[in-house]
């Protein structure tokens, strides 16, 4: 008998030991980041779970064999989101994530730094994209067109709430993710600063 074939539906509340595991496994360049951040809720508090519970209506997974094996998630609109992050989700994370008191020198403090400083999200060269999102998958199941699948959902879903443009951030150095964003459609957004982080941009339509 084939197995039934891996099927796009919105994030459940059940879904998020999944979501976690996917980011950490995605969160270097792609691949597994578990090396460089013991902590396995590191990354997902930053990247991921903030945008499942705030705005969990732009939040989709592709499930396989049970499970959710890749997602999309993001926000309609990113000064918004920074500001129900600072005010609902970070206050949460404070306790086991204190704020650094140093420069960052290691992996985990150089995220926990990001984590305490959400307005680094809030850029006048996006303004004219004023949503964002984060997506990732296994890489048992990329190049299987399930990225594309999740992109047209997410996308609809803005649309629908009448947001007329979306960005995302990269490291410049992930060179299959900057394959992927050009073929559905994403351009780069001249944003001065840090070579290694690149921005890219699309209309939802």
């Amino acid at each position: 008998m084939t197995p039934p074939s891996p099927v796009l539906r919105p994030y459940r509340p059940e879904d998020r030991e999944a979501l976690f595991d996917i980011c950490v496994r995605t969160g270097h360049q792609g691949g597994d980041a578990r090396h460089l951040y013991p902590d396995p809720g590191l990354l997902p508090n930053i990247f991921a779970a903030p945008y499942a519970v705030l705005e969990p209506e732009l939040a989709f997974v592709v499930e396989d064999g049970g499970r959710a094996v890749g997602y999309i998630l993001g926000t309609a609109d990113t000064a918004s989101f920074v500001d129900r992050y600072r005010a609902e989700w970070l206050p949460g994370l404070a306790e086991h994530y204190p704020a650094p008191v140093r420069e960052p020198a290691t992996p985990t403090e150089q995220m926990t730094a990001l984590m305490h400083d959400p307005e680094r999200m809030i850029l006048p060269e996006l303004a004219d994209y004023p949503a964002h999102l984060h997506i990732d998958l296994l890489p048992s199941h990329q190049r299987s067109g399930h990225g594309r699948r999740l992109m047209d959902a997410f996308l609809a879903a803005l649309h629908e709430q009448g947001v007329k443009a979306v960005h995302l951030s990269m490291l410049t150095a992930n060179t299959r993710a900057r394959a992927f964003y050009d073929r559905v459609g994403f351009h780069e957004i001249a944003v001065p600063g840090d070579d290694d982080v690149t921005y890219l941009g699309r209309s939802t339509q």
